[in-house]
């Protein structure tokens, strides 16, 4: 799917780009949602903290790869924003970013090498667009550790070539082990995050996060949409899937047929994300 959406920027923001096309990705599968399929509970166990990327994960990351190189998208984003954890970092480098890394490279790494339990070789920043770690584009927080974030230090560790600096905090201080993030906060800020698009220069902007944030950000955006169009632009995303959306700041709203478009495999299901789980299991 292909879409262009209005949105509003706040008036207060300094405004770059009047159109700005963003290229959706979540993240590719998480051992939490292997685990969360076959016990619900599973979502509350520690062991699944910063969930990491499956073998079945890396192979969809893999496939997201080719397929944006095909489609000549790989050359034509100028920026990559990832939510800071380890499954959509993973994610992000293994399709957006350059070859393998040697170590005679003069360049600094995206990855390196088994990060994350990812059984690969590291990832090389050559020839990739900058890369980005940002918080407003988080999966929805609280109750489940497979959402809370590390350290800064652990990730920088981690993601060499990944800029940290927009992260304020060195932990995670917005996970709340009590109180989950209800769907209203959760569209309230990722419509901050739209705000925050607006400001940046870059025209085409791939960003790798979650299935609630997509699914509440995507449905606030398109609240003004036909029915119709707003079911279809807001259903759930597939593990790895891509979706391209434009946004603009005049009245232009409508649907085309998108070459860059991927709709995530292996398996064929959905995964069940941690955000379709109720915290009171």
């Amino acid at each position: 799917m292909g879409f262009s959406l209005w949105a509003e920027a706040n008036t207060g923001l300094d405004r770059v780009n009047l159109i700005t096309t963003i290229w959706e990705v979540r993240h590719a599968q998480g051992i939490h949602n292997v685990e969360g399929a076959k016990d619900r509970k599973a979502y509350l166990s520690q062991d699944l903290f910063d969930a990491y990327l499956t073998p079945v994960g890396w192979q969809q990351v893999d496939n997201l790869r080719k397929h944006v190189r095909a489609c000549g998208l790989a050359k034509k984003v100028d920026l990559v924003i990832a939510s800071p954890l380890l499954r959509t970092m993973q994610t992000a480098v293994g399709v957006f970013g350059g070859e393998g890394y040697k170590d005679l490279m003069n360049v600094t790494p995206l990855m390196v090498e088994n990060a994350g339990k990812s059984n690969r070789s590291a990832i090389s920043s050559l020839y990739s667009p900058p890369f980005v770690a940002v918080e407003l584009c988080r999966e929805r927080m609280g109750v489940f550790p497979c959402d809370k974030r590390r350290g800064v230090r652990q990730y920088q560790a981690l993601f060499p070539a990944i800029d940290f600096s927009l992260i304020e905090n060195e932990e995670d201080v917005l996970w709340n082990g009590d109180i989950r993030e209800t769907d209203e906060e959760l569209a309230a800020r990722g419509m901050k995050f739209i705000d925050w698009l607006w400001t940046r220069k870059e025209k085409d902007i791939a960003i790798v996060t979650h299935s609630a944030f997509l699914f509440y950000t995507l449905q606030a955006l398109g609240e003004d949409l036909h029915p119709i169009m707003k079911e279809e632009i807001c259903t759930r995303f597939a593990n790895c899937e891509l979706r391209s959306v434009v946004i603009v700041d005049r009245s232009l709203m409508g649907s085309e047929a998108s070459t860059t478009n991927y709709p995530g495999n292996i398996p064929s299901r959905l995964d069940l994300p941690s955000d379709v789980v109720h915290p009171e299991l």
